[in-house]
């Protein structure tokens, strides 16, 4: 029974906790692209966190990280349902620009690129 550990955000980015779950169930992901360290930043929701960054980078996903050249996984927390998932995602693009720069520093303070780290 594998159990993943992952820092989550409710609300707001001073509100961080870490939140594990089941990987016998379904997961969902709000994620956050980075175009560089501080560069433009995209958010999104998906169930398959590898393959949707792997067509973001691709320039498979939607025409705005094409054009901005935003393929850089810097932030994703899981959750156990798609409605927690979407609702999320939500509250996290209406944050301001600064409270997701915090979030990402928190979870991910060099800003590396976790893709690489996904498929391991």
């Amino acid at each position: 029974s594998a159990y993943v550990c992952r820092s989550s955000l409710h609300g707001s980015p001073l509100a961080i906790s870490a939140t594990c779950h089941n990987h016998r169930g379904m997961a969902y992901f709000v994620y956050i692209l980075a175009s560089r360290h501080h560069g433009t930043l995209y958010v999104g929701v998906t169930n398959d966190l590898a393959r949707r960054v792997f067509e973001h980078r691709e320039g498979q996903g939607e025409g705005f990280t094409r054009r901005h050249g935003v393929g850089r996984l810097v932030y994703y927390e899981e959750h156990s349902s798609v409605n927690e998932a979407i609702a999320q995602e939500k509250r996290v693009k209406r944050w301001r620009r600064e409270w997701k720069i915090q979030a990402i520093d928190a979870f991910n303070p060099e800003w590396a690129d976790l893709y690489e780290q996904l498929n391991r």
